[in-house]
């Protein structure tokens, strides 16, 4: 089990020295690919609220001759977290949670048993890393349990976040920023128990429905589609999450699905989103205090490969995979890239590249 947190303006810019300027897509994404092992990539533009280009190049298996195309879903990974975040936000915006309740109310069942330190974190802190929860739990033993757990997955996110809230924090909760996905399954138990719906049913009530998004999957894409690899090799299950970690990171999707959450997020900086209310859009993309730059579920920071912010980003990978976004509300346009590899094969390499690539072509 392998995740990323969202990607650093530095990390980019370095690349940013050999981006080359590409008249057409598909010859952008043979540049990028290079000489990587990546067997697919694909990407999307959007300017001024629309999408203006798309493309995908290579294979979806790479001991199969099925090429991708337009319209594939692609496994996102951490990317999926500013969709968690919103789901939450949506439950508080109808009066069903709130911001500032602390988790022992929340989770009555769960405080006697979690760390004290945790028992007053609020879902501000969940969705924006500032809950001093550690990235994951240490105990890789018990995760691997759940890719054979027939529970429903609700039962299996409960019993992970009652381990895992037993365990010592990273840093006094609202402290500092702490990358943690074990935050957004616990904001999820929260969600499913306010929304009487286990989390995949409720997100895709709640977010997907109202933004048009049917394509949406959890764990590994199906047979057909850009399927990851490691190691050289089309992935196996055990090689990514188990399926119950989808609200912190196991969701594939179309890129325009992809594109029709992003757009409402750019869309919501200007108070005409669909699903949230304008405060609750603010709310998401504002920094937390305690530093880390860090929104509920978005990274954020002040400009990109030369270009002005704020800019919202992320990047996500389960380990067979490797996927980023890059928003700019303020004139509502971004880039979304996603490759079906894993570091090794330098999926990470040529999804970075493409990015770099179409920002270059940025006003």
């Amino acid at each position: 089990m392998t995740i990323r947190p969202f990607i650093t303006a530095a990390a980019l810019a370095v690349l940013a020295v050999s981006a080359v300027r590409a008249a057409d897509l598909d010859d952008l994404l043979a540049k990028a690919m290079g000489d990587t092992n990546t067997p697919a990539l694909a990407a999307l533009e959007m300017r001024g609220g629309k999408v203006v280009g798309e493309g995908a190049r290579g294979v979806r298996r790479n001991d199969r001759p099925g090429a991708v195309q337009p319209g594939d879903v692609w496994l996102i990974g951490s990317d999926a977290k500013p969709m968690t975040a919103s789901l939450v936000a949506r439950l508080v915006d109808r009066g069903l949670l709130s911001w500032t309740t602390p988790l022992d109310k929340m989770l009555p069942e769960l405080a006697g048993t979690m760390r004290p330190e945790f028992r007053k974190v609020t879902l501000v802190q969940l969705l924006s890393h500032h809950a001093g929860l550690a990235h994951d739990t240490t105990d890789l033993k018990f995760v691997e349990t759940f890719f054979h757990d027939q529970r429903p997955l609700p039962e299996q996110r409960f019993a992970y976040i009652a381990q895992t809230l037993k365990e010592a924090p990273e840093s006094i909760p609202g402290t500092e920023f702490n990358y943690s996905n074990t935050g957004f399954l616990i904001a999820a138990v929260i969600a499913e128990r306010a929304g009487a719906e286990p989390y995949e049913t409720l997100i895709r009530h709640e977010i997907f429905e109202p933004l048009g998004m049917k394509s949406v999957g959890y764990g590994p894409t199906h047979d057909g589609q850009p399927q990851g690899h490691i190691n050289g090799k089309p992935a196996h299950l055990e090689d990514a999450n188990p399926l119950m970690f989808a609200p912190a990171g196991n969701m594939s999707m179309s890129l325009r699905d992809w594109s029709a959450f992003c757009l409402d997020q750019m869309a919501g900086a200007h108070g005409q989103g669909k699903v949230l209310a304008a405060s609750t859009y603010r709310l998401m993309q504002t920094p937390q205090p305690g530093g880390g730059s860090s929104g509920l579920g978005w990274g954020i920071q002040p400009s990109l490969a030369g270009h002005k912010g704020p800019v919202l980003m992320h990047a996500g990978s389960d380990g067979t995979g490797f996927a980023l976004v890059a928003l700019f509300p303020e004139d509502e346009s971004g880039i979304l890239t996603a490759s079906n590899a894993a570091e090794d094969m330098g999926g990470d390499k040529s999804t970075k590249a493409a990015m770099i690539a179409l920002l270059a072509r940025f006003p």
